[in-house]
């Protein structure tokens, strides 16, 4: 068969992909499997999400360059085909929002998390993402479909119905989650706000603790924040091409290069290679891991775990005494009336050795 030259390009492109995605969500992990302090609650969920990656690596991008050139010719294999990839975009969509309640749960209530988040609650999660994403994306395999090819020619629009795609998984399974996401983000970073904003009236007062308090809950924002990065760029990735979807659904009129068809597939594809770099931009520990991985490093920098330093205590089997910073002496009850304890805030009240205030993280 010849090719022209956008599809060598295209080809080409899928190839590169699925090799950067196999290698870099691989390392991902082998870092959280070879070293301990990676093994917590958050990362549990960005090992789900490096496997859906992974399998987009071996399977979504191959597959993808074989379904642009026509195969399989079989009817029931070119549906199957097509409905892995949304299968793994369904799965990364909901480990995404496992992650956003999980930072929301750290951030909002840190007792809450620190009594119910647990590995065996997180692997309920895990699993519950994993089964929901498998059947609303073979929903086309159980029936709701084109029907077989008329040239024996496997297609995605020829098999996919774009009732399906457009109404059903874009509008029900891709956006509302993603909506759902940006609210909740947005919400964290708005406790986030008020919580600094405590903080620093506490530095007002010159408390000696402060600084300390101030590194932990930093370094739990930081967490939101590179977590709220992947969602970002996962969003970017993959909406132009459920963008093109819906115009070429719903605007029967409207039509655009097939050029800009394929680049919007690649972007969506390029999304499972980006997220093990992001980790290593985000995570201290990721970084000083693969530096191991690679150089043999020294471990000096493990000592800072960015993404939870919840569930890192849990891991040694300290079940409620979870890495709680000092506390911030205070001299008298004064403070107890302006609003520094409440149970829909992170400065909590302790009884022990007097008044005593800590930020719990």
């Amino acid at each position: 068969m010849t090719m022209d030259i956008a599809s060598q390009v295209y080809i080409s492109l899928e190839a590169i992909i699925g090799v950067t995605a196999i290698i870099g969500n691989a390392l991902v992990l082998i870092a959280i499997l070879k070293f301990p302090k990676l093994q917590n609650i958050t990362n549990f969920f960005i090992a789900s999400l490096a496997i859906a990656d992974l399998l987009v690596g071996i399977f979504v991008a191959p597959l993808a360059a074989l379904s642009y050139l026509g195969l399989p010719e079989d009817y029931l294999g070119c549906v199957f085909t097509n409905s892995i990839v949304v299968v793994l975009t369904q799965t990364s969509i909901f480990n995404l929002v496992d992650v956003a309640i999980e930072r929301f749960i750290a951030i909002k209530n840190p007792f809450f998390y620190q009594e119910h988040m647990t590995k065996r609650v997180a692997v309920i999660m895990i699993t519950i993402s994993w089964v929901l994403a498998i059947i609303i994306g073979l929903v086309p395999v159980f029936g709701w479909n084109l029907g077989p090819m008329a040239d024996n020619k496997c297609a995605f629009v020829a098999v996919i119905d774009f009732n399906y795609m457009v109404y059903f998984n874009f509008f029900g399974f891709v956006l509302t989650p993603l909506i759902i996401m940006f609210v909740i983000y947005t919400y964290i970073f708005y406790i986030v706000r008020q919580q600094m904003a405590k903080i620093s009236a506490l530095e007002v007062m010159q408390k000696p603790d402060t600084r300390k308090l101030k590194s932990r809950f930093k370094r739990e924002v930081k967490a939101a924040k590179s977590l709220a990065v992947v969602f970002g760029v996962f969003a970017l990735c993959w909406i132009p091409i459920h963008i093109l979807n819906s115009i070429s659904h719903l605007c029967k009129t409207c039509s655009y290069p097939i050029n800009l068809l394929l680049a919007a597939i690649l972007l969506s594809h390029i999304n499972s290679t980006v997220n093990p770099f992001l980790y290593a931009i985000g995570n201290s520990q990721f970084q000083v891991a693969f530096k191991r991985m690679f150089c043999g490093k020294s471990t000096a920098g493990f000592l800072d775990d960015d993404f939870t330093t919840v569930s890192r205590a849990r891991s040694k089997g300290h079940k409620r005494s979870v890495d709680k910073p000092s506390p911030v002496h205070m001299p008298n009850n004064q403070y107890v009336n302006k609003g520094f304890t409440g149970s829909n805030s992170n400065i909590q009240q302790s009884s022990q050795n007097g008044q005593v205030f800590h930020i719990a993280t």
